[in-house]
Order: structure tokens, then C-alpha cells, then sequence
């Protein structure tokens, strides 16, 4: 497989969940395998990012990411990939279309938090993001009644899944986007470089 991808059949369905992942924690486990059992994934790939382009600071290194995000993520149909420096694609746009293009077998969701719902309207190019792909979205603490006011929410109202088709939502065609409410682990990569726990290398 290129970029060093695993091995995906024809019509499986992977769910993608990228980030800074700056640390990689028990949260990004839980909602990875939430996602799995709520939007029928037959895998979950996580890509990792050299950066956010809407944050003004930058991660720690990229290695020291991967390999904390590999020690943490220990499933076999979870996938750690550093994909978007490989492919050298910068917006999330651009890294789904390079996918599709290396992994055309392949039925890929976008993952995302209801926090990222909220402000996804700002993600560059994010109405091709919908077009493109159908999007799950995992509730966080606190976050549930703005995300479900989001601007992207109410442009894309009508593609949204009841809860009970949640499980189809791989199966769908784009424009498509399901909303799951999960039992949230009230913990950020933003609180855990706060207190120490990653501290700068």
C-alpha cells in the first residue's frame, strides 16, 4: 500500500481521525472506539498532523507524537499514520482527496468532536469536506447544544442521520453526517500540557 498504509479491501469502511494528537490521550481512545461501534467501522485510522493551521502554536515534534500516539493505541484495527507529511498535504480537504486518490477501494468517514462542529464552518474548503465524505461526530463535555447550532449544522441539516441510522452513516453517500451522544471522558490535550503531564521536550 502507498505511504505505508495497511492493507484495505474493497467497500471496507474507515472511519479517519486527525489531529495534533499533542499528547495522544485515554479521550482519543475512547471517542476511536465509540466511532468503530456507532458509525460501523471496520477500521480507524488516526492522522496525526505536523500542525494546525487555526492554532498560532505549533505542536511538539511530529516523532515524538507518533511514537506516543502508537504506545497508547494498541488495537488491531486501529491504524497511527503520519500520512498528511508523507503526502505533504496541509488542510484536511486536500488530505481526504489525496486518500481517496491512494485508497480508492476504501468507504472513508471524518471523525470529529462536537467542539470541531462548531467551528468547522472556518476549516478551509469545508463545505468539499461534506461533499466529499460523510462525517461522524462524536459529543464532548459541554459542547452538544452549540454544536447542533453550528453553522455547518444548519447548512446541512437535511443530510443529517436520526440517531437509530447512525450505523448507516458509512454507508451513506455524501453529504451525510451523523451525531452520536457518548459518555464523554472530560479530558484535553490542552489540560494535560497545562499541568505537566507533556511537558516540552
Amino acid at each position: 500500500m502507498p505511504y505505508g498504509l495497511p492493507y484495505v479491501a474493497r467497500g471496507q469502511r474507515i472511519g479517519l481521525l486527525g489531529g495534533s494528537f499533542d499528547p495522544p490521550h485515554a479521550g482519543h481512545v475512547h471517542i476511536t472506539l465509540e466511532a468503530m461501534k456507532r458509525f460501523g467501522l471496520d477500521q480507524v485510522w488516526w492522522l496525526v498532523s505536523p500542525g494546525n493551521p487555526l492554532k498560532a502554536r505549533g505542536p511538539a515534534g511530529l516523532g515524538r507524537r507518533l511514537l506516543a500516539a502508537r504506545a497508547l493505541m494498541q488495537h488491531p484495527r486501529v491504524f497511527v499514520s503520519d500520512f498528511e507529511t508523507q503526502a505533504g498535504t496541509r488542510y484536511t480537504a486536500e488530505t481526504i482527496a489525496r486518500l481517496q486518490q491512494a485508497v480508492p477501494q476504501a468507504q472513508f468517514v471524518w471523525l470529529m468532536g462536537a467542539d470541531n462542529l462548531a467551528q468547522f464552518h472556518r476549516w478551509k474548503d469545508w463545505q468539499e469536506i461534506m461533499a466529499r465524505v460523510p462525517v461522524g461526530v462524536l459529543a464532548r463535555p459541554g459542547d452538544r447544544i452549540e454544536a447542533r447550532t453550528a453553522k455547518a449544522a444548519q447548512v446541512f441539516r437535511k443530510a443529517r442521520l436520526k440517531p437509530r441510522e447512525n450505523r448507516l452513516l458509512s454507508r451513506s453517500a455524501a453529504p451525510a453526517w451523523g451525531f452520536a451522544n457518548v459518555p464523554m471522558r472530560a479530558i484535553s490535550s490542552t489540560e494535560l500540557r497545562k499541568n505537566g503531564a507533556w511537558p516540552e521536550a
